[in-house]
């Protein structure tokens, strides 16, 4: 399956940009399968055990819906990049390229002689990005990298699921999918720079730098108030009400998330007194009287069921 983004004149943004995707599992896949979706001739080199995504649950032989998820659109071509004659066959592909993007190890391609340095001075032009877990400097960058270790390292962990309770990390691979984001937009700027200037660009980024960059709230309340944030269940830390709400039947999101909202659902709910109440007079007294605004939401909402619900804030706009 494919799926292309295409300008109104029919043509894809990226046609005749060709890229080699030296990546497995999930952030460099990903990143190459935006690329693809763009227009860009993508083509998957993998190991001669292939990427291990092809192995994952549901797979069947070589094929598996964890590795389609994340490479459609992709020509793929299998070659051994610790033998000479799959460095040579790789850099005979690089002749041709615009785009290259690997997430091996920091120092693995300089040891195939195949990372950037090696191959720009003949190949100007190429924009090549690495993704690795920690990113190619520090103390950690020769550790491997996954998405949950990331979620770890970087503190997302810690701000995710109920207070109180076990570590729970954010359901989807968010540091995977963010690391593989992060390094799209870059790859779309060092194009954009490339047409100006005639030359490409070395770009790298990191699961851990990307959980740390997309805790952009948390950082926020910690700088500002000097606490180290804590998980809030579905709660946001810097509105509410702005979470799940119990009903008769179950539970809807409700995202009052500003004073005029605040005070269209008083009123929805009956009690347009609580709009005069200093306790929630503005969205800091509303974050730090969550516990009890929310108790008192609930006891009225939890007397009807969801869709009632629904449709009266969806007629009130809310």
């Amino acid at each position: 399956l494919t799926g292309r983004m295409e300008m109104s004149t029919g043509r894809s943004a990226l046609e005749g940009i060709r890229v080699l995707d030296v990546t497995q599992v999930m952030a460099g896949p990903f990143c190459a399968m935006q690329l693809c979706d763009m227009g860009a001739d993508v083509i998957k080199v993998e190991p001669p055990g292939g990427d291990s995504t092809r192995r994952m649950a549901g797979s069947s032989g070589t094929d598996s819906p964890g590795f389609n998820a994340v490479n459609r659109g992709k020509r793929g071509i299998v070659l051994d990049l610790k033998s000479s004659a799959g460095q040579d066959a790789f850099r005979r592909l690089v002749r041709r390229t615009d785009i290259l993007i690997e997430n091996y190890r920091p120092g693995v391609m300089r040891t195939f002689g195949l990372d950037y340095a090696s191959l720009a001075g003949d190949h100007p032009a190429l924009i090549y990005a690495s993704i690795s877990g920690y990113g190619q400097t520090g103390p950690n960058a020769s550790k491997g990298g996954f998405d949950l270790i990331a979620q770890g390292i970087s503190g997302l962990m810690s701000v995710t699921g109920e207070p109180g309770r076990p570590p729970v990390k954010v359901g989807v691979p968010l540091t995977d999918l963010g690391a593989g984001l992060f390094a799209l937009s870059a790859v779309l700027a060092a194009l954009h720079y490339r047409h100006r200037t005639g030359r490409g660009q070395y770009i790298e980024t990191s699961l851990v730098e990307a959980g740390i960059a997309l805790s952009v709230w948390e950082s926020a309340q910690y700088f500002a108030e000097g606490v180290t944030p804590e998980p809030l269940g579905s709660a946001h830390r810097m509105f509410a009400p702005y979470q799940a709400i119990r009903c008769a039947d179950g539970y809807i999101t409700l995202g009052a998330a500003n004073d005029r909202l605040f005070q269209w659902t008083c009123e929805l709910l009956g009690h347009p007194e609580w709009i005069q109440d200093p306790a929630y007079a503005n969205d800091t007294l509303r974050v730090r009287n969550r516990a009890t605004l929310v108790e008192q939401i609930e006891a009225i909402t939890s007397q009807q069921p969801r869709e009632y619900w629904l449709a009266q804030l969806d007629a009130a706009g809310i």
